[in-house]
């Protein structure tokens, strides 16, 4: 086994305290003689919650000899906000510890610089490997077995129960509901994404009047009891009167018939989708990543691919599915289709002209045309946010997660984070809000004269009556908590860190294996070293006349086994995309180093 270096771990601590633990604290002394895997994780993260689905597995095989503490770091406000840790702790089925670091302490003590980011503990109590981005879960797999030999052997490992305590269940009818749809019967369907179920409801939107889904996160077709879901959340009536779900975990598309309950697959094979896999085909051919809500639209039914950034589109008449707007990179980039950029689209509304989206991560409401180009009604970034009505291009939102198309042309916008409905009317553009106090709503669906609410983290449906008088709220702006780096005006080298995992090299039998993508918000702030590349590093030239802005760097590098014998060796693809504030100060760095995988110099 290779020689790693040894560098001390630092302590963990949160001001928000510990999750799914009994007794208050947990330290690092307390985890002495367990390989611990620390998980920097914030909830509003698609990538972060990938990782979560990738550890799981490695989690249940080494329960007695692996501890993963995850660190909660927010990017967002409300994700600063202790019972909305806890919430997303139960909402996801994190299953191990969570610290909560509101204040982003132990983030700064590992120099952290990205969600999500892997850091492996050995059982003495060294950081061994650093990890950002997806895909590193068979690389650690590997290390935490030679580490497990490795101090078997000096005496230096102990087994045993881990300190992971399960929350007592809540006797609710729904758990953490994301999206609803209204049906020609006059009922309410619910995807209760926690229970990895459906829910139908009678139009009072409480009685249930039955459950589609055993309950069991699973990929199965079959009978109303027999079928399997994983957090499933979009919805939307085909033409033949069934539904197409979202079924998120499991990056496929379902189909509901609601007159027997009978659930079949129509897109997706079960395995997530990334960088160079096929983009178009055969829908049951093609791997999707983390579809989040479905809207028909044009004939087909376009996809919120959040875990991508993108808009995919499936076709029902010829069963194809493919990329239909964005090109993987995240962003707020408008134009046509397959040059726009997005952040985590999450929610779909279509009109006869307009498919309205909530771009979760910039905090957008967007929208294309029948043409298939995309344009901004509100937001202008990744890193802006807040709850501030008015003219649309001053107006805020915090997270949205759900859009609804309203009668009179305008859209309500369930804005998740800020607790609140909100009301976008393009003939006017200005933003209102239409409800206060609702605890992350991620939807809405009218009813009549009324508009009802999924109150996600209340666990239930609101009716309202919409107002003809918006509320009234105070205004309230911000931005990321995350420090900017201070760097030097001029050249400035970025350096992508990537070790191939033990027993692995760069895959280079097709061409090259790394991918470096680099760009900037303003684009002003690069003189030079935009662009797409093969290499992972880049001599960019910063702009002196720009004082701050931030560095959007996408990198990707493909590893395979290290087996002259094997012809058909396994490979693996590490992605991770940053978004690095950056303050121009004399006597800044010039230097940027990135942790794809292995350990900074």
């Amino acid at each position: 086994m290779a020689k790693r270096a040894r560098v001390r771990a630092p302590e963990l601590t949160g001001k928000g305290g510990w999750i799914n633990t009994v007794g208050g604290q947990l330290g690092l002394t307390e985890l002495r003689g367990r390989i611990v895997i620390v998980d920097f994780w914030t909830f509003c993260c698609v990538n972060c919650l990938h990782v979560l689905d990738e550890l799981r597995e490695l989690e249940e095989k080494h329960r007695d000899t692996v501890v993963i503490i995850g660190v909660h770091s927010p990017k967002f406000v409300h994700e600063a906000e202790h019972q909305a840790v806890v919430d997303a702790v139960e909402r996801y089925g994190v299953e191990h510890p969570v610290l909560d670091d509101p204040e982003l302490a132990t983030w700064k003590q590992y120099a952290v610089r990205a969600w999500p980011t892997l850091v492996v503990i050995d059982p003495e109590g060294y950081v061994v490997a650093q990890h950002a981005g997806e895909g590193h879960a068979h690389a650690i797999a590997r290390l935490v077995e030679e580490l497990e030999a490795e101090h078997a052997a000096k005496g230096t490992l102990r087994r045993g129960d881990g300190p992971y305590v399960a929350p007592e269940p809540e006797p609710t009818a729904l758990r953490f509901p994301g999206k609803a749809l209204a049906l020609t019967s006059g009922n309410l369907l619910v995807s209760d994404t926690t229970r990895h179920q459906l829910v139908e409801l009678e139009g009072d939107g409480e009685s249930v009047v039955r459950r589609i889904g055993s309950g069991v996160r699973g990929f199965v077709d079959g009978s109303a009891e027999e079928a399997g879901f994983s957090e499933p959340q979009g919805l939307a009536l085909l033409d033949d009167g069934s539904v197409v779900v979202a079924d998120t975990v499991n990056h496929a598309l379902r189909r509901l018939d609601l007159a027997t309950g009978e659930v079949s697959t129509l897109a997706g094979t079960g395995r997530q989708w990334w960088q160079g896999s096929p983009t178009s085909g055969p829908a049951r051919e093609v791997d999707l990543s983390s579809p989040w809500d479905v809207a028909l639209f044009g004939g087909k039914v376009w996809i919120a691919m959040a875990g991508v950034h993108q808009l995919w589109a499936y076709d029902p008449e010829g069963g194809t599915v493919g990329v239909a707007a964005g090109t993987t990179n995240e962003g707020l980039v408008d134009g046509p289709g397959a040059e726009a950029w997005f952040a985590q689209p999450s929610g779909l509304a279509a009109t006869a002209d307009r498919l309205w989206l909530a771009d979760s991560e910039t905090s957008a409401l967007r929208w294309v045309d029948l043409d298939g180009a995309v344009h901004t009604a509100v937001g202008t970034g990744l890193f802006d946010f807040g709850h501030r009505d008015g003219a649309a291009d001053q107006a805020l939102f915090q997270h949205p997660l759900g859009v609804t198309a309203l009668p009179d042309g305008s859209v309500a916008v369930s804005d998740t984070y800020n607790h609140a409905l909100r009301r976008y009317d393009p003939a006017t553009g200005e933003v209102t809000t239409l409800a206060t106090d609702l605890r992350e709503p991620s939807d809405a669906v009218l009813v009549g004269d009324d508009i009802v609410v999924v109150e996600s983290a209340r666990h239930r449906l609101t009716r309202l009556r919409l107002p003809e008088e918006a509320v009234r709220v105070e205004s309230v702006a911000h931005r990321t908590q995350r420090a900017a780096t201070e760097v030097a005006p001029g050249g400035l080298r970025l350096d992508v860190v990537f070790q191939a995992p033990t027993g692995q090299k760069l895959d280079t039998r097709y061409g090259p294996s790394t991918r470096l993508l680099v760009s900037s918000t303003p684009p002003e702030l690069l003189l030079t070293g935009e662009g797409a590349g093969t290499d992972l590093f880049r001599a960019l030239e910063l702009n002196p006349a720009v004082t701050e802005g931030v560095l959007h760097v996408s990198a990707m590098a493909a590893s395979c086994d290290d087996d002259p014998a094997n012809e058909y060796p396994a490979c693996h693809v590490h992605q991770q995309d940053w978004g690095v504030p950056v303050r121009l100060t004399e006597g800044g760095t010039d230097r940027l180093p990135l942790v794809l995988a292995g350990m900074a110099d």
